[in-house]
């Protein structure tokens, strides 16, 4: 049932990055607005930038986190209607491990969620489209990394992503969408350091096409029209990061990371089913146009090391990429601009903690389309992490 996941990926975009992608995948992203690209030195290092794992201390890294987002009820009210989304709450985990030297290279792995979350309406006119629209991923990425010299790395890591997706909407006619699949991509990562204060590090991860099929029943009115499979193709985009770090001698590492994420891959949504749905074809069956165009976002991260305690901060400015004319209730996406701080602290030589916390504040959007006018407003994103870190 592609057809459920694609719908689902779409409307859990009302997250953290515009769109459905979740950039802050550690406990250090969510302190530093994910500013932790080209002074990447924990275990997450081997989602965030793999090539520096070469330049980590020569030990075995763990980092795990557990990660609270809680989504606030969007509004959209206009002449007709003043109705409320469905609150979400999530506890998603990540985990990341570096590898101690083997010669020249290093292993890393990750398991994180890159991208989903949900968003459901109990009242009209929003339910007809977008009763609930829930996705959840989880990506495996094994990489591996090489040093070329004292200065410069680079890394190439493997992504299997796991999809798995609800769509429902309730009306004059009625659609019960369930899905799945797992889907490849790839990311490559080059890190160089010119000097010893002085960090620039480059990072591409490919687009993965979620191909999720599954089943899918439709009804007119209480009639049952169709049961059977359905299928459905929606991207997780390709994004470039360009990072460049600075540590000072007070141990202050400043850092700035410019992130293009290639949206305009989703043109469209549509679904396929294995026999005709006769009279609902208008409904469920007619590709939907999309236009998704591409973003930047600009992150700014902060990193204070005091003895055994490390604080963290940033500031992350991000894009919608969903246009006027295709803004919906499954996603009423807009611009944004986020804050964030944390902190770890090493109880030994081999045992860190730490939490942090990321509040987006999402700007209010005027719709005036085909489908909607009115006007989308409190939909911000909080995050709060806690996580430990162990070397051996």
């Amino acid at each position: 049932m592609k057809k459920v996941i694609v719908a689902s990926v779409i409307a859990s975009s009302v997250l953290m990055a515009g769109g459905y992608k979740i950039p802050e995948l550690s406990l250090n992203a969510i302190a530093l607005s994910s500013a932790n690209v080209a002074h990447s030195i924990g275990a997450d290092a081997a989602y965030y930038n793999p090539a520096n794992m070469v330049f980590m201390k020569d030990e075995n890294s763990l980092d795990f986190s557990l990660t609270y987002i809680g989504l606030d009820a969007v509004n959209y009210n206009n002449s007709t209607y003043n109705i409320d989304s469905e609150s979400e709450t999530f506890i998603v985990p990540s985990f990341h491990y570096v590898s101690s030297k083997i010669g020249k290279a290093r292993v890393g792995f990750s398991m994180v969620s890159p991208g989903g979350l949900s968003k459901r309406w109990r009242d009209q006119p929003a339910k007809s489209v977008a009763e609930e629209f829930t996705l959840q991923t989880i990506e495996m990425n094994p990489s591996i990394a090489y040093s070329a010299n004292n200065n410069i790395a680079v890394a190439f890591g493997v992504r299997a992503v796991h999809s798995s997706g609800i769509v429902k909407s309730s009306g004059s006619v009625t659609r019960d969408l369930e899905g799945d699949s797992i889907d490849f991509g790839y990311n490559l990562a080059i890190s160089y350091k010119p000097t010893s204060a002085l960090d620039i590090g480059l990072t591409y991860r490919s687009e993965i096409d979620l191909t999720l099929e599954g089943d899918a029943k439709l009804y007119s009115g209480t009639t049952l029209a169709y049961d059977g499979e359905a299928d459905v193709s929606v991207p997780l985009p390709a994004a470039l990061n360009l990072a460049v770090a600075y540590t000072f001698l007070t141990n202050t590492t400043v850092e700035f990371v410019f992130e293009r994420t290639y949206w305009s891959a989703y043109e469209e949504l549509d679904f396929d089913y294995s026999t005709s749905i006769g009279g609902l074809t208008q409904y469920f069956d007619d590709p939907i146009a999309k236009d998704w165009v591409d973003t930047n976002a600009f992150r700014f991260g902060l990193t204070q090391m005091l003895g055994d305690t490390t604080l963290m901060a940033g500031i992350v400015f991000d894009e919608t990429p969903v246009p006027d004319s295709t803004v919906g209730f499954e996603l009423p996406d807009s611009d944004s601009v986020s804050v964030s701080f944390g902190a770890r602290h090493a109880l030994d030589s081999s045992l860190e903690i730490g939490f942090s916390t990321l509040y987006s504040m999402r700007e209010d959007r005027k719709v005036d389309n085909n489908s909607l006018t009115g006007e989308f407003s409190n939909s911000d994103v909080l995050l709060i992490s806690f996580g430990v870190g162990y070397k051996f």
